[in-house]
């Protein structure tokens, strides 16, 4: 077999932007992938997985003996506690991610003589959206939000040892990532399915479990990673970070009505519904759905994990006037990206494949 071009290290390949861009990646010519996670996926043709814990130091340092040829590396994996929201301002969870970072750049840098690129994953927290109301629209040009966050140690660490490297780095900052993941923190696509297939059991509408209107906006996985492909191609995005969404507005009661359709349901009424503590006592309802509809069988928690209480804040569950949340997309196309998404067509998109894929019923 010829020798790639390029190879691409992904890091937290089983996540939904990980996968996303093992799919992407491994349908370029001239890339070599190496999927990086802690436990084995299904894997497309031709990609190699490479299993390792990115807490563990030795692991990391085993593993990158075999890692000399990595061009490239997209690092998208992620540390979540259980308390999902709480745990965004946990020190804990901070230090834990910045020792990933650090664990695998110790170990790798050494071995890659010709790495060239590190391409690191943010999103809306940069702008302090989960502390205060953020600009609309944010952009990158903003201060740094004074607060603390893993964020901003795995920036940091990278932007003290650029300048004694041979690579360069980007930052992304997605908003909310639409894709296709099992017991990922952060799968609303899932929790959405799997909440409409429940109501439609016990025999209701699919009420829309939120709170008040807000104008928000999101990012499909598969646009990350083309994104992602850009910007450790092209010199302009070096030591750059940019917002990746969409393009367009997202506002959930507008498009809730399609979501009732694709599973055949009359569109409910406005009903708030806390997901994180209702849904898991639905395991029953979910089995009997499992069981006719010839799903995986997976429960509730393996499949959705602690996506319930990421989805209540995407939601807006316990808000009656939510602050719009929107990120600019200009800078990235004005240095030459010009990818978007129709989102109410992503959203679909990955409903339809979890269906496909057995994991929600049609």
């Amino acid at each position: 077999m010829a020798a790639k071009k390029h190879t691409i290290l992904i890091a937290g390949a089983s996540g939904v932007v990980g996968k996303a861009a093992t799919e992407y990646f491994a349908t370029l010519p001239d890339w070599q992938v190496l999927a990086l996670s802690r436990r084995p996926f299904d894997l497309p043709e031709g990609v190699q997985h490479v299993p390792v814990d990115l807490c563990d130091v030795q692991a990391c340092q085993s593993a990158a003996a075999n890692l000399g040829h990595v061009t490239h590396v997209l690092f998208a994996a992620l540390f979540e506690l259980p308390e999902l929201v709480a745990g965004w301002r946990d020190p804990r969870q901070m230090q834990t991610n910045e020792a990933m970072l650090r664990n695998l750049l110790d170990a790798l840098t050494p071995q890659a003589k010709g790495l060239r690129h590190i391409t690191i994953m943010q999103g809306t927290k940069a702008y302090g959206g989960h502390v205060e109301p953020a600009p609309v629209p944010a952009k990158e040009r903003s201060p740094r939000h004074k607060h603390e966050n893993f964020y901003w140690l795995q920036e940091d660490m990278l932007r003290a040892r650029q300048p004694h490297a041979g690579w360069t780095f980007s930052v992304l900052r997605p908003q909310l990532v639409f894709g296709y993941a099992v017991s990922s923190p952060m799968n609303i696509v899932g929790a959405i399915g799997a909440y409409a297939a429940v109501l439609r059991e016990m025999g209701q509408p699919l009420h829309f479990p939120g709170g008040g209107r807000y104008i928000n906006a999101a990012s499909d996985s598969r646009l990350i990673a083309q994104a992602a492909h850009f910007v450790a191609t092209h010199e302009v995005a070096a030591n750059e970070t940019y917002n990746v969404v969409n393009g367009d507005m997202l506002v959930w009661h507008d498009i809730w009505g399609s979501v009732a359709q694709r599973f055949g349901m009359a569109r409910g009424e406005d009903v708030p519904l806390e997901m994180r503590s209702v849904m898991p006592q639905r395991e029953e309802v979910w089995q009997r759905i499992v069981k006719r509809h010839g799903l995986r069988p997976l429960t509730l928690a393996q499949l959705i994990g602690s996506s319930w209480e990421f989805t209540d804040r995407a939601f807006a569950y316990g808000l009656t006037h939510p602050a719009n949340s929107v990120l600019s997309p200009i800078k990235l196309h004005q240095h030459g990206f010009h990818g978007c998404m129709d989102t109410e067509d992503s959203l679909h998109d990955w409903l339809e494949r979890m269906q496909q894929n057995q994991l929600l019923p049609r």
